[in-house]
């Protein structure tokens, strides 16, 4: 798929659980479930889906299963990156082998790189491709921001480097990607509330966790905005603020796997240490947000992966 076919609501998919294994067969629901409701692409092993409890097999086994089950219908995005360089080479190759279609890579945790350090990190990870691939800039997470110098220098050395998946309150950098490098240039929302300030900005799309639980509306939201009726996304982003606040009322992704099981998208609410379940007190105020947006039980499609 070229690059424009990055763009939409590419939801970054929990990892489903089951007796402390992997549910392949879940993960692959999960995927034609976003596929039947429109989403533009699905993200495998996003921050949502508890990466960094994952072995390295076990994410590029995601990258395998939810290559399969797209069948090219949608763009699969693959996020390979981790706080070691070896890790994220190895995470990327594989990515690259099974087909996906583009690349996340964020920026390594901990580390707390200079920012000439990451330039030289991010073209090592991927100066053996021709996969599009995109810098996941997410400081809450990381403790490390990138500069516009940084992904200037990215642009200008690396002819794949097309975007970046932005989970920063800083719409001031959005502006000055889009100037800079073109409207061309792919920026993904990564902070649920700030989906459709920044998509009316130039944002070319939405990787954010609450697509798990409601995709159509935000297929409704970047439809709304690319006709550019402004007032109906106004609208949607008011009627979606419950819920994309609740996604914060704890760690990610334990609301949001709350709401799913709920929601019968689940099965098995289970998580690995250091996360775990919602407490009671998040579940009830969960519980309220579920009702209060409308959300119902539904069954899910078989995969036909």
């Amino acid at each position: 798929m070229g690059t424009q076919a990055l763009r939409g609501s590419i939801p970054p998919l929990i990892t489903p659980f089951r007796q402390g294994a992997i549910d392949a067969d879940a993960y692959a629901r999960l995927v034609e479930f976003q596929v039947a409701e429109g989403s533009h692409g699905v993200l495998v092993n996003g921050t949502t889906a508890e990466p960094s409890t994952l072995t390295v097999a076990e994410r590029n086994h995601l990258v395998d299963v939810a290559v399969r089950s797209a069948r090219g219908r949608v763009p699969v995005i693959a996020a390979t990156g981790s706080q070691s360089l070896a890790e994220t080479k190895t995470l990327t190759d594989h990515a690259v082998r099974a087909g996906a279609d583009a690349l996340l890579i964020v920026t390594p945790y901990y580390i707390r790189p200079p920012q000439h350090a990451l330039i030289e990190y991010f073209l090592e990870v991927t100066k053996a491709h021709q996969t599009p691939w995109m810098v996941y800039h997410i400081p809450g997470r990381t403790a490390v921001s990138v500069t516009i110098e940084t992904l200037a220098a990215l642009k200008e050395r690396s002819p794949h480097f097309v975007g970046m998946k932005h989970a920063a309150n800083d719409l001031g950098l959005v502006t000055e990607c889009l100037i800079r490098f073109g409207s061309d240039f792919r920026i993904f929302v990564g902070l649920e509330e700030l989906s459709f300030p920044m998509m009316a900005l130039g944002a070319c799309g939405l990787m954010n966790a609450v697509g798990n639980i409601a995709p159509r509306p935000l297929v409704d939201l970047c439809a709304a905005v690319w006709s550019n009726d402004l007032a109906l996304a106004r609208t949607i982003h008011e009627r979606l603020f419950d819920l994309n606040r609740a996604v914060f009322f704890d760690t990610n992704p334990i609301p949001m796997k709350y709401l799913m099981a709920r929601a019968g998208l689940l099965t098995a609410n289970e998580h690995r240490l250091p996360l775990a379940p919602a407490t009671p007190e998040v579940a009830r105020r969960l519980d309220v947000v579920f009702d209060r947006a409308g959300l119902k039980r539904r069954e899910m499609a078989p995969s036909t992966a």
